[in-house]
């Protein structure tokens, strides 16, 4: 038998002895975190052990304190079996069963065999089969049933992220982008009325704004281009309700307001977004989320209920782009208040601090007889 506990809990699940597997687990789940990639694959194999036992719910709660692993791998097999232990129950139809008649009204079988000779009677019976020893769990059962229903929940799950980003490009100018990404496999018919939707193509939804689509089939990107604030932000509010419409959820229209004022040297921007988002439940596999770039940390005043989120292990963010996680079944507030910079502002300043510098440079060289400058003759 191994040493190493993680190593010797696999090789009991392996044997189907679930009990054991929890008993060697169960003292360290306290030592390693669930960010570490250690934590992450004891969690699994307790979630596992779990499930053999028939205790879903704790094996869904181990499943579920992986969601910020570090390790991308371990994370989605944690997503993929949390979506498995949280299906819904399907019924089964009648017609899938076989019904036995009764057979308590039936004529009962004695003597039928009456009729039976005597050497048929007397016919010896067949010897035993030989000694096998005693029965042994195959190995990998569990791992190999795991591993089916991994496979399963990714091709019959739906799941899908759906990340919208709002870029400041300067002074009054956004632009609105909505990124799709079917990790799963191919496009939900969601996903492809909502593009159609966004690109004009659905009369049933007219367009919210002049979206473009790119990317292929795994990522679709909608974007708009560099819009007036107030036009991109009602692009942004209409693609939205778009959104919960096709998703069939009566939400309620999004909140926007959006400030700004000119200093000349540069503007002064104030954002305030609210998403009613609670006739909306939890979908195992949906990722919601809205990107700020570039913005920095101390520009927002309010991001709840979660926050911002860190950066995801390998995803190129930057230290000015803010990921916003939205949250299912709740009110989602986003304020921020930011500064940006005027380039021709900021010249026009420059000009009139150094014309003063300039006058008196001169007026000095004046003092010292040099007189006005002159052309060369």
């Amino acid at each position: 038998m191994p040493e190493d506990p993680l190593a010797e809990a696999r090789w009991a699940l392996d044997r189907g002895e679930y009990g054991q597997v929890l008993r060697l687990l169960e003292p360290l789940q306290e030592e390693c975190s669930a960010l570490t990639s250690a934590g992450a694959e004891l969690r699994l194999l307790m979630a596992t052990a779990l499930m053999g036992q028939g205790r879903t719910d704790q094996a869904a709660a181990c499943c579920r304190a992986l969601v910020r692993c570090q390790d991308l791998t371990l994370r989605a097999q944690a997503k993929a079996l949390q979506m498995v232990l949280e299906a819904p129950e399907l019924r089964r139809p009648r017609n899938w069963s076989l019904t036995l008649p009764d057979l308590a009204g039936t004529t009962p079988l004695e003597g039928v065999g009456a009729g039976v000779t005597g050497r048929s009677r007397l016919r010896p019976e067949p010897p035993p089969p030989p000694p096998v020893g005693p029965t042994r769990a195959p190995v990998g059962f569990a791992v190999v049933v795991v591993v089916v229903l991994l496979l399963l929940a990714s091709l019959l799950g739906g799941c899908m992220e759906v990340r919208t980003e709002l870029h400041f490009e300067g002074p009054g100018r956004l632009q609105v982008s909505h990124q799709l990404r079917s990790p799963a496999g191919p496009q939900s018919p969601w996903q492809r009325r909502f593009v159609a939707a966004l690109e004009g193509h659905e009369p049933q939804f007219p367009s919210p704004g002049p979206f473009r689509l790119s990317g292929g089939s795994g990522e679709q990107i909608l974007s708009t281009p560099v819009l007036p604030a107030l036009q991109a932000l009602g692009s942004l509010a209409g693609s939205l309700e778009v959104a919960g419409q096709l998703s069939g959820v009566a939400l309620a229209a999004p909140v926007v307001r959006w400030e700004e004022r000119n200093w000349l040297v540069g503007v002064r921007q104030h954002l305030l977004l609210e998403l009613d988002l609670q006739p909306l439940e939890a979908i195992p596999g949906l990722d919601l989320a809205l990107v700020l770039a570039p913005v920095r940390p101390a520009a927002v005043l309010q991001a709840a209920p979660t926050g911002l989120a860190p950066a995801p292990p390998g995803e190129r963010t930057g230290r000015r782009r803010l990921i916003w996680p939205l949250q299912p079944g709740q009110i989602n507030v986003l304020e921020l208040r930011c500064w940006r910079w005027s380039g021709l502002g900021m010249g026009a300043a420059a000009v009139g601090l150094a014309l003063p510098l300039v006058l008196a440079l001169q007026a000095i060289r004046r003092r010292l007889g040099f007189g006005l400058p002159e052309l060369p003759a």
